[in-house]
């Protein structure tokens, strides 16, 4: 099993009524057809693997590099960042650059050598503005021979600009989302260059949407049920997604907007918070504890037992052959059940080990369970009109 999920600190089985069931049967249908029809692109990504010898092929010129600067924003580059917390891999380093901060960027062009970085840039529309900021502020400081693109093969801005500077220009699929692309070409080139196995991050995907086309309850539904119904009957306004792992700190930040930009829409939705364990034992848990109820906790861990150094030493009694796993098992299951015992809605869900098939079965689990949760609050998960205005606001202000 590659992870489990518990929802006995939830209380909930008594209390759901046989109109939230039905609902629930009907979104695991509605899921299921749309996934038969082909509506679920972002999720039929894994069942294929013929692309990733060509991603493979692709990158060869950006490999021998010493650093990679991936631009993008959003989804375009949140998903990749996930990913690349798993790397060992020193060479090439990549940098994700995801906001257009001048300050960055000046400490950007005096860090890395411009002989030996490359670009590689990643917008759909091709017409992200703040990506083609970055883009050309970039060609000002490095080299345009080691750059690549990844946009939709229409007639966009980004897509001329890598036709004018003869840029290697890749597809980004037309039916994939920026936050829901991690399974693409879009998460799948960072992962490469990293150094990971495309096959196991897309292995430990498709086992988890197997689960779900063929499975009777299966644990995305539970939690897209279990959010939905704590926010209509309890008033859980906000769900917090607290890993115990340093590795899955960025899957947070991706979480986050997967579920936000995806069901806040008309009055609905709940409001995603990125927590850490066990830093945010020491700035936020207060608050969960003692401040409003309206929250609702994932936590998630791998088994930490006896990993780390064992420490020998008689200075702490309670440190005597223990390592810094063990303790950090032991505040992960003590914030467990204290929130458990001061009535606060918490999952936990637990894995073997975090590589890349376990952080595939997560992003998959995830990106099932927001669409699930779409569906039980009858929301598109897959716009986000209300952004629109800020966008085209924005592009009113610059050309002013």
């Amino acid at each position: 099993m590659i992870y489990a999920q518990n929802l006995e600190g939830c209380f909930l089985e008594s209390q759901q009524n046989e109109l939230d069931k039905r609902h629930q049967s009907e979104a695991l249908s509605k899921f299921r057809e749309a996934y038969r029809r082909g509506d679920l692109g972002p999720l039929s990504q894994v069942e294929n693997s013929s692309d990733i010898q060509s991603f493979q092929e692709s990158i060869q010129k950006l490999s021998g590099l010493e650093t990679v600067i991936i631009l993008g924003t959003g989804g375009s580059s949140l998903g990749g960042q996930a990913i690349y917390s798993l790397a060992s891999q020193k060479k090439p380093q990549l940098c994700f650059v995801d906001n257009i901060d001048p300050h960055t960027f000046s400490k950007l062009f005096q860090t890395y050598d411009p002989q030996r970085t490359g670009i590689l840039a990643v917008s759909k529309s091709g017409s992200t503005v703040e990506t083609l900021m970055q883009v050309l502020t970039c060609m000002k400081h490095f080299k345009t021979d080691h750059y690549m693109v990844v946009t939709e093969p229409t007639d966009n801005p980004l897509r001329r600009l890598a036709n004018e500077n003869n840029w290697l220009c890749l597809d980004h699929p037309t039916n994939v989302g920026g936050r829901y692309s991690c399974f693409s070409i879009v998460g799948l080139i960072p992962l490469i260059l990293a150094g990971l196995d495309p096959f196991a991050f897309r292995r430990g995907a498709k086992s988890i949407l197997s689960n779900h086309l063929n499975s009777e309850d299966p644990s995305a539904l539970q939690g897209a049920a279990t959010a939905v119904y704590l926010e209509k009957h309890q008033g859980k306004t906000q769900s917090v997604m607290m890993p115990y792992a340093d590795q899955l700190n960025l899957l947070s930040s991706w979480y986050c907007q997967l579920w936000a930009e995806s069901l806040g829409k008309q009055g609905k939705g709940t409001t995603p918070i990125r927590a850490l364990g066990t830093v945010d034992q020491h700035s936020q848990l207060q608050l969960y504890l003692d401040g409003p109820k309206d929250k609702f906790f994932t936590l998630l861990s791998p088994n930490w037992r006896g990993k780390g150094d064992m420490i020998d030493s008689a200075f702490l009694p309670e440190f005597q052959g223990k390592t810094m796993g063990d303790l950090f098992e032991a505040e992960f299951k003590a914030t467990y059940k204290t929130l458990i015992a001061n009535q606060c809605p918490t999952r936990l869900i637990t894995i073997n080990k975090i590589d890349e098939e376990t952080l595939g079965a997560l992003m998959m689990h995830f990106m099932i369970e927001t669409i699930l949760a779409s569906y039980l609050l009858d929301v598109n998960a897959f716009d986000q009109p209300a952004v629109e205005q800020g966008k085209k606001l924005a592009r009113e202000y610059l050309a002013a």
